[in-house]
């Protein structure tokens, strides 16, 4: 296995804008609103969703973000790394984490078609109605803070897991 150099990499781009600065208002209210969400779910459930749409997302700032905060609460490296192909590995996952990776993928691909009757009944066996409208309100927020991070350009690779939390 090779091994890149620091001097090979390309130099980092930097951010487009620096949005919560000019907004406070609004990261304030986005912060939460996550946290807000967040409360009562599983966490490893919520940040298995995270890096899912992330991923979908292809939001870097957001995976450096959500597979730290994950690994420093326990995830596992396997697990983080088998969420891109969830499909494929069943079998790292709990039938209720399956569920709320699925409703993820069919919130976040909306361009593919609106959530099917099916997916979000397999979440809601799973999630009784208070804690599946914390999940869909959970993948909702990640969405926008994943289309905030892409829009601004957020810079991957400079995050401490817990630094962002409300």
């Amino acid at each position: 296995m090779t091994t890149r150099n620091d001097d090979e990499k390309v130099p980092e781009q930097p951010p487009r804008l620096a949005w919560a600065k000019h907004v406070p208002e609004v990261y304030r209210t986005m912060m939460r609103l996550d946290a807000v969400a967040r409360e009562g779910l599983d966490p490893v459930v919520t940040e298995l969703v995270k890096i899912r749409a992330s991923q979908l997302n292809q939001c870097a700032f957001c995976l450096d973000m959500h597979t730290k905060d994950a690994l420093a609460a326990g995830e596992t490296v396997d697990r983080i790394v088998q969420l891109g192909a969830w499909r494929g590995s069943r079998h790292y996952y709990t039938e209720r984490e399956l569920a709320a990776l699925e409703l993820t993928e069919a919130m976040t691909l909306l361009t593919d078609g609106f959530v099917p009757d099916e997916v979000y009944d397999r979440a809601a066996a799973h999630f009784d109605a208070p804690e599946l409208a914390r999940l869909i309100s959970a993948i909702t927020v990640t969405n926008a803070w994943n289309r905030v991070a892409v829009t601004t350009r957020a810079v991957p690779g400079h995050y401490s897991p817990g630094r962002f939390r409300s």
